[in-house]
C-alpha cells in the first residue's frame, strides 16, 4: 500500500492517514522520508499485533465467509462510530455502503496486512518532519490515551481531540476534523508545536 501511494504522490508533500491509513503513512515515511514534508495521524495505533488479535480479526472474517459480507459489516461498523452519531441513519448508511463496496476480498487483504504490520518504533523516534495527531474523543478502537502514547514515543507533538466523535471522526465530525487539517497544513514547518493537546469546541 505504501508503494502504491509512493508511485502516485508528488515528489514531496504532506501526508495524512486515518486508522490503517496512518500506519501506511508511517511506512511511507520509513521508505521515503525526504518526500514527506509533514505527517498527520488520525484515530490509529503504533503497537505490533497483540495476543488474541489474529483470532479476533479472523473471527470477524469468518462471519463474512459464513453469513455474508453484510453480516460482517453490521457486526464491525457500529462500535467504530461514537455514541453521539451511532443513530444517525444517513451517516451509518453512507459508511455501510462504503464498506459493502469494498467487499470481503479487500477486507481479508487488509486484515492480513494489519496482522503482518511492521514495528514502527524506529520510525517514530527518527521523525524529523512536523507531526500532528487527531483522535475522536469517543474512539473506543484507538482511544485518546493511545494517542498520548504515540505523542510520547515521538517526543511530543500536537494532539487534537474531536468531541462527540468515535473512530470514524473524519465522517462523524467533518467540520471539526477539517479545521484541524487546515491548521496543520498552515502551520510553520520549521517550528512544529510540542506537547500541545487541544480539545476542540464549537466546531461540530
Amino acid at each position: 500500500m505504501a508503494d502504491y501511494a509512493l508511485e502516485r504522490m508528488p515528489s514531496r508533500c504532506a501526508v495524512l492517514g486515518h486508522s490503517m491509513g496512518a500506519r501506511v503513512a508511517l511506512e511511507i515515511v520509513r521508505k521515503a522520508p525526504d518526500r514527506v514534508s509533514r505527517v498527520a495521524l488520525a484515530d490509529t495505533g503504533i503497537h505490533v499485533p497483540r495476543p488474541g488479535e489474529r483470532e479476533q480479526r479472523h473471527a470477524l472474517r469468518d462471519i463474512g465467509r459464513e453469513q455474508g459480507f453484510a453480516a460482517l459489516v453490521d457486526a464491525w461498523l457500529p462500535p467504530m462510530i461514537g455514541p453521539a452519531m451511532r443513530d444517525d441513519a444517513d451517516l451509518v448508511g453512507q459508511l455501510r455502503a462504503m464498506c459493502l463496496d469494498a467487499g470481503q476480498t479487500v477486507f481479508e487483504a487488509q486484515i492480513e496486512a494489519l496482522l503482518n504490520r511492521p514495528d514502527v518504533s524506529g520510525v517514530l523516534s527518527e521523525l524529523t518532519c512536523p507531526v500532528s495527531l487527531i483522535v475522536g474523543a469517543d474512539d473506543a478502537w484507538s482511544p485518546v490515551e493511545q494517542h498520548r502514547e504515540i505523542a510520547a514515543a515521538i517526543g511530543g507533538c500536537p494532539l487534537s481531540i474531536v468531541p462527540d466523535a468515535g473512530h470514524m471522526a473524519p465522517a462523524e465530525r467533518p467540520v471539526a476534523f477539517n479545521a484541524v487539517i487546515r491548521e496543520w497544513l498552515a502551520s510553520n514547518e520549521s517550528q512544529p508545536e510540542k506537547n500541545l493537546t487541544k480539545v476542540l469546541k464549537g466546531r461540530i
